[in-house]
């Protein structure tokens, strides 16, 4: 992620405090968060918005900031929140607080209202059905107040940027049923928030709505709320029903992407049923197919690393993410060498924004370009889909951005000619650091020094080797053995060179990086076992990596650490420096799994799958390095995304790894190696796996301590047939 205006860690309750609200004071409370195409809202549990990094946001903009609902001039007391399985609904059950005397009515007790808030993003709007039910036997006059604000930051102002200057922000608009807040950017675009109620407030300000409902006992009232970019009609029960069956119907049809899987184990279905739901909710339709936005609050835009790590870990059971990844990234891949944006010719996007900060270029991100690995993943991403669909027709379309990207691989990926793809950022805006450990902080030499560029980390020449080899062998099945030669040779070479040059005898281990100066970061982090993902180090080697992973230096007992105990500048509360991000323990399981690692992949499995449970089911961004203890839940990274789409996509590729499984779409085969069941499940059914047009189900049950499988050729559906568009199989 892009560290120059990465969230700094503070307490998750920082959207609630002491002054924000009159009456009692509340307990910590998670944020909970909803999406849909290129909006996304976050909130309490309560439902409010008000904090320093909550709100509605459109397009790198928060256009809505403060949204509060008190009864009686006091918060609700809270009974319980949750954002639904499928991810489409956030619903929230409260009470109130003693309620002053009003008129005919009766003084409320605590408790005699029960407040329901249930909401829904669709098309750019929230909506939201707020239920009042009076269970005291009086007559209940009860007094209901929204507190609104739009102050249209941008997402970089957000997260902590500074702002020289700013556009117009115009008077609210206080009219009937509705209020708009409208803003003016100094990009001259005009942004508006409405706020529309079903019912006239009985007082409408510039801030403020205003309501008195009277209750009879037992009585039940319905308030429909919109926000949008525009007036709504009268928000009422048949518009809130019709968008609420549009929303679950297309988040259901991106649930059942791909083929299903499904499990013996209740909590283990309801992890990947979970992380399935997340994936869906970060997939956007974009014109080139389904692309997974990279986390919500603070990077739901298309990333090119973390979208490439997403889809190579659903690739094995859902190949079109790839395929839409691919072609979203090859339309939008660099022309232009650019200081300011770090691109070059053929290089692969890192990040895109919409807002206004990057519209004027107060900031590279509009379209940046500084990651040096995204676009070796991109070329080994590429053949990885290959091989497993066999779409050579896809493929022989793309081909020429593939050249171009390799292409920059070999002519600027390798800017001092030391054999090794590197990275010095172009300008003082952009990143100080251009690997996924991209804080300005977490590439050093073993005694704290920060290294002088530029900066060769290892795990990036292992996705380069992967690159040169997958182009290699889809430069021969094109008939272009010249090429195939040459690009194997790459690999070849670059493969010695690494094992020349970052092994560390003395430590079993491969060095983080080499600097500028041709010197080594004699450092242990988790990068190595991206090399192992990437089949370059030597068995001998890799064996005594994956031992070194899995000792208690990384292993946490929630995952791998970032970096190894004992190591300079080490911090479990770091962002990388010693934090377990659930992507990287994936990455690494999987290449230990390729190396012949059975019993430590499946005990990696086992603690992720129990961090799970201490998330509700849903992994974050990242989580606390520190040990496991007898009694004790992992420990929060404070600001951590959640969801994030390559931490909800890591079941996918560990369940991978423990099965032993691939699909070979040549061959139209699917194979297993020595599998291996998760702790606690019996049985797994994979079903749906698409191979060249036709389905397969994988069934796998436990018998003893062996481990029998089963593949069926499945009944094709209704318009199934072709394995993707525009395949040549």
């Amino acid at each position: 992620m892009d560290d120059l205006a990465k969230p700094s860690p503070a307490p998750a309750t920082d959207d609630v405090s002491s002054e924000d609200r009159a009456g009692e004071p509340r307990p910590p409370s998670p944020l909970y968060a909803l999406k849909d195409q290129d909006t996304f809202l976050v909130a309490d549990a309560f439902g409010d918005i008000g904090g320093t990094g909550d709100g509605l946001f459109h397009n790198d903009t928060r256009v809505l900031s403060q949204y509060r609902l008190t009864l009686g001039g006091k918060p609700p007391s809270h009974l319980s929140s949750s954002v639904s399985q499928d991810n489409v609904f956030f619903n929230c059950h409260a009470t109130n607080q003693d309620l002053p005397l009003l008129g005919a009515g009766s003084a409320a007790q605590h408790g005699a209202i029960h407040l329901e808030r249930k909401r829904f993003l669709w098309d750019q709007r929230c909506y939201e059905r707020i239920t009042f039910t009076n269970y005291s036997r009086d007559l209940v006059m009860l007094p209901v107040r929204f507190e609104m604000a739009a102050d249209f930051r941008d997402m970089f102002e957000v997260r902590g940027s500074k702002r020289s200057a700013q556009g117009l922000r115009q008077d609210p608009v206080a009219e009937g049923r509705s209020l708009t807040f409208a803003y003016t950017g100094l990009d001259t675009i005009q942004r508006l928030s409405v706020i529309s109620f079903s019912e006239p407030p009985g007082r409408l300000t510039p801030s403020s709505a205003d309501f008195l409902f009277m209750l009879s006992a037992d009585d039940r009232f319905e308030l429909y709320v919109e926000i949008g970019p525009e007036a709504a009609p009268v928000p009422v029960r048949s518009r809130w029903r019709a968008a609420a069956a549009r929303a679950r119907l297309s988040m259901r049809s991106r649930i059942r992407r791909g083929a299903r899987v499904h499990s013996s184990g209740r909590l283990f279905n309801d992890w990947l049923d979970k992380s399935r739901a997340d994936l869906a909710l970060l997939t956007t339709e974009l014109d080139t197919g389904p692309y997974p936005y990279a986390g919500i609050p603070w990077f739901s835009t298309p990333f090119g690393r973390d979208a490439i790590i997403t889809a190579w870990q659903m690739l094995w059971i859902q190949p079109e993410l790839a395929r839409g990844v691919l072609a979203y990234l090859s339309e939008h891949q660099a022309v232009e060498i650019s200081a300011f944006r770090d691109s070059a010719p053929g290089k692969i996007m890192h990040e895109t924004r919409r807002g206004e900060m990057t519209a004027l270029g107060e900031l590279p991100f509009g379209r940046y370009y500084g990651g040096v690995d995204t676009t070796p993943l991109f070329v080994a991403l590429a053949c990885a889909y290959a091989d497993r669909t066999g779409d050579m027709a896809f493929i022989d379309g793309m081909w020429p951005s593939l050249l171009k990207a390799i292409g920059w691989i070999e002519q600027f990926g390798d800017s001092n000619g030391d054999g090794l793809i590197d990275y010095a950022r172009g300008a003082a805006s952009g990143l100080s650091n251009q690997n996924w450990k991209d804080s300005e902080d977490s590439v050093f030499h073993i005694d704290g020094r920060f290294p002088i560029g530029p900066i060769a980390v290892v795990e990036v020449q292992g996705y380069a080797f992967a690159a040169f080899r997958g182009m290699a062998t889809l430069a021969r099945r094109r008939g272009d053995p010249e090429s195939a030669q040459r690009w194997a040779g790459r690999a070849g070479a670059l493969r010695q060179t690494v094992e020349d040059r970052f092994w560390m005898e003395d430590r079993g281990f491969y060095a983080m990086a080499i600097d500028g100066a041709g010197q080594p970061c004699r450092v242990r982090g988790s990068n190595p076992g991206h090399l192992l993902f990437c089949g370059l180090p030597s068995p001998e080697r890799a064996r005594r990596v994956i031992d070194t992973l899995l000792g208690s230096v990384f292993n946490a007992g929630w995952g791998l650490r970032t970096l190894a105990v004992g190591e300079t500048r080490f911090n479990p509360m770091s962002y990388h420096n010693g934090s377990i991000w659930p992507h990287d323990t994936a990455l690494c399981v999987m290449g230990m799994a390729q190396y012949g690692e059975r019993l430590g992949v499946v005990r990696m499995l086992a603690g992720l799958f129990e961090t799970a449970a201490h998330f509700e089911m849903r992994l974050p961004e990242l989580l606390c390095g520190f040990s496991r203890t007898a009694g004790e839940p992992p420990v929060a990274y404070p600001v951590a995304c959640l969801p994030q789409a390559w931490a909800a996509g890591s079941i996918f590729m560990m369940l991978q790894a423990c099965l032993g499984v691939t699909v070979d779409g040549w061959s139209g085969q699917i194979r297993l190696t020595d599998p291996r069941l998760p702790i606690g499940v019996d049985r797994l059914d994979i079903e749906g796996i698409n191979l060249g047009g036709r389905k397969s189900d994988l069934h796998l049950n436990r018998s003893g301590e062996q481990i029998l499988s089963r593949i069926v050729e499945a009944p094709l559906g209704p318009g199934e047939g072709a394995p993707f568009p525009g395949s040549g199989r």
